[in-house]
């Protein structure tokens, strides 16, 4: 049996059992996630760590006339011990619930849908993989982290409701340090994905990695603060839909105040007609159903050609303002958060960006973004690894790391000059505490004005 196919038996036994110790008035739903990965860090070309990480980790949501607890404890993987924890942790949720107050807002265990999707890959050998990357970076300053293997998504509860996501695949997450000619630490960074590892593929992104390093080389011009034309490649784009994440496309966020989009949801600011943003979980970033086991639609437009179409409405803010939820998922900082976000693409060739630009700014990364000015939409961070300075449509020299502060209104709207036709996929690569799923899939856009402020 694999992994994925143990987890799914010991979730349908454990919930099985789980549901049957109910007692009338009572619901349960239980939430899990679980992987089996191979992580393998290198520092300066060389494996720093490689380990296996297997886990199972259950989120159990349980109420009774209107009360809610909700626990969430590590399972081992033995039916017999696992079994006796839940029973145990299921006897606390009645105690607690008992002395609680009722939560007006909480929705309801309902819904008795079912879904289930499997992506199954093998998981590349660790000791190939190692190998091959050596190979492939021999004499450069390699830095970076590799995580494979499957993930899964789960959700049942005590009225029938069922989804299972599994998938299997893997991220290459690195960057390629160098000294330019005035002492200067400088960098490339990449980062490689999909299901199925190719040596080949790799080889042919270092190669290109290999050509940015040189002219990363090049002596770095200071720019003075102002405003520049500028290509932000997609990489630097999938950091500003990440903050989007942040409240901007929420609805309960936009009711409560917290929303850095509100003038634009209320039609006081517009965006650009070339700007078109969906959320589009047929990418295969993750699963459609939320930890409630609602299930999102297949694509749900939030921006269609400039104009706002939709926000992300989860179960517990439709409840609270009266409107129907489309399955979105609040995260731990925030309200409802894009899981698989998607902006369209545009007309321009990305070999021709350059040639388009002209004058100004190629940003291939940014960093340390957050919101500056929530009210006005504003953004701040720093640009970083491979940013250059070009003149006539032809690369001169890197630039030093520059903040920027700019607003959403003027990077999606009248500022956004072109999108790339090409696009690129990001998915997510955090690991804290376990690996994310998600991400985003995006072009590079071309900005008539972008504000460097240090």
């Amino acid at each position: 049996m694999s992994f994925a196919r143990d987890t799914h038996r010991l979730l349908e036994r454990l919930s099985d059992h789980a549901f049957t110790a109910l007692r009338p008035g009572e619901a349960l739903s239980l939430s899990l996630s679980a992987e089996n990965q191979t992580y393998l860090r290198f520092n300066t070309g060389k494996v720093r760590q490689a380990t296996g990480v297997r886990q199972w980790r259950l989120e159990l949501d349980f109420r009774a006339r209107d009360r809610q607890v909700t626990f969430t404890t590590d399972l081992s993987g033995r039916v017999d011990r696992d079994h006796r924890d839940l029973h145990a942790l299921l006897a606390r949720a009645r105690s607690d619930a008992a002395s609680l107050p009722p939560d007006p807002f909480a929705a309801p265990l309902e819904n008795p849908s079912q879904s289930e999707e499997w992506h199954e890959v093998a998981t590349p050998d660790p000791a190939e993989v190692i190998e091959q990357i050596a190979v492939a970076t021999a004499g450069t300053d390699f830095a970076g982290l590799f995580a494979a293997g499957p993930q899964i998504r789960a959700v049942r509860n005590s009225t029938g409701q069922n989804h299972w996501f599994a998938t299997s695949g893997f991220f290459l997450d690195y960057s390629l340090f160098t000294v330019n000619s005035a002492g200067e630490n400088k960098a490339v960074k990449g980062l490689l994905s999909g299901t199925g590892w190719r040596a080949s593929e790799l080889a042919l992104a270092i190669e290109a990695d290999r050509h940015r390093l040189d002219q990363l080389r090049m002596p770095s011009r200071t720019l003075a603060p102002g405003e520049y034309r500028a290509y932000l490649a997609p990489a630097a784009v999938a950091h500003v839909v990440e903050l989007l994440s942040w409240g901007a496309v929420s609805f309960g966020a936009w009711k409560k105040g917290g929303s850095a989009l509100r003038r634009w949801i209320e039609g006081e600011v517009p965006l650009s007609e070339r700007f078109s943003l969906r959320e589009n979980f047929a990418l295969g970033l993750g699963p459609r159903f939320n930890s409630l086991g609602e299930l999102a639609p297949l694509q749900l437009p939030i921006a269609e050609r400039g104009a706002p179409k939709n926000l992300l409405t989860g179960a517990r803010s439709a409840r609270e303002y009266g409107v129907t939820s489309n399955g979105a998922e609040s995260g731990l900082w925030s309200e409802e958060q894009l899981r698989s976000a998607e902006i369209l693409p545009g007309d321009l060739p990305e070999r021709d960006a350059l040639k388009r630009l002209d004058s100004g700014l190629y940003i291939g990364n940014l960093h340390y973004l957050n919101w500056s000015d929530l009210k006005s939409a504003r953004v701040t961070g720093m640009t970083r690894y491979a940013c250059f300075l070009i003149e006539h449509g032809e690369i001169v020299a890197p630039i030093q790391d520059l903040r920027f502060d700019d607003s959403l209104y003027r990077i999606f709207g009248t500022e956004l000059e072109a999108l790339s036709e090409e696009t690129r996929l990001f998915p997510a690569t955090e690991t804290y505490g376990q690996r994310s799923l998600g991400g985003c899939k995006v072009p590079g856009i071309l900005l008539s004005r972008f504000r460097l402020t240090l």
